[in-house]
């Protein structure tokens, strides 16, 4: 697995985009789907690294940064849907 971790976030950061532009912009509400796969393969490169930290440091302490970042803009995003 170790051979294919990049690949693995590539794809998942790809379908996430592809999944949000289907709902977003396209109108299609599969677009959730798309978007879930996207962030399932990507938990799984992260959780691979958690598991292997010692080889895997620098990435994870970016990877953490990241998941709060994401997690803050869902958070906005429920707030703003509320709102309207």
């Amino acid at each position: 697995m170790k051979k294919y971790l990049r690949e693995i976030e590539l794809a998942g950061i790809v379908l996430m985009i592809i999944g949000i532009v289907m709902y977003r912009i396209l109108g299609i509400l599969s677009g959730y789907i798309v978007c879930a796969i996207g962030i399932g393969l990507w938990l799984t490169e992260v959780i691979y690294k958690a598991l292997h930290w010692n080889e895997y440091q620098k990435e994870n302490k970016q990877n953490n940064i990241q998941m709060i970042v994401i997690i803050l803009l869902l958070i906005g995003s429920l707030f703003l849907l509320k709102c309207h």
